[in-house]
């Protein structure tokens, strides 16, 4: 038998209990971030990346969450097809999107997104389909993942160009025969030592942060 309403409606999801169908109480759910979620939110944002949640929720519980993260958009009431449309959408103007999820119906929108992130303890379908897992569960660690990215990336060009600045020099020196062959190769090991030294910096600074 339904139960009726006692007074205004409490926000949040709810919890009845009764007895032949009269309302003995009422107990409403409040949900809590998980530690440190705002901060890793803060972090992105400050990088000039735009967060949107989509969520099966209802409108009005995605917005709250939203509003108390200071997030860039949500959508609430999504269905998994409705989901990959808005994906779809973001995708379609030219943004690269980066989804991060834990649930069943989030593997086909992990699946299309150009990166994506499974929580560790998620589903196993959300986590097979995830480029990454984040083993942690710390959302913080999907910042600082994004952080160390960057970093390897542009220590990767650096490497690239020492690499290609030695080769246009060196080569053709060696070719021409005004490079003897024991100064070829102490170069060459030189290079090397220089390209390792570069990328363990990344080592180091990764070591900082745990």
């Amino acid at each position: 038998v339904p139960l009726s309403t006692v007074g205004g409606a409490p926000e949040g999801p709810q919890v009845w209990l009764g007895c032949e169908g009269r309302a003995l109480a009422c107990f409403v759910l409040a949900e809590q971030l998980r530690p440190g979620a705002a901060e890793a939110v803060r972090q992105l944002q400050a990088d000039g990346v735009r967060i949107t949640l989509l969520s099966g929720d209802s409108p009005a519980r995605a917005a709250v969450l939203a509003a108390r993260l200071q997030l860039d958009g949500a959508h609430g009431g999504l269905q998994p097809q409705d989901k990959l449309a808005v994906l779809r959408q973001a995708q379609q103007g030219g943004r690269r999107v980066a989804m991060l999820g834990d649930g069943i119906n989030d593997a086909p929108v992990l699946a299309q997104a150009d990166v994506s992130l499974a929580m560790g303890e998620g589903a196993l379908v959300t986590r097979s389909h995830a480029d990454a897992v984040v083993v942690s569960n710390r959302l913080a660690d999907v910042a600082d993942a994004r952080r160390l990215a960057q970093r390897m990336l542009r220590v990767v060009r650096q490497n690239m160009v020492w690499a290609g600045v030695y080769n246009a020099a060196c080569v053709p020196l060696a070719l021409a025969g005004l490079l003897p062959p024991w100064a070829s190769g102490l170069g060459m090991a030189i290079s090397s030592l220089v390209v390792i030294g570069n990328s363990l910096r990344l080592a180091r600074h990764s070591s900082r942060q745990v």
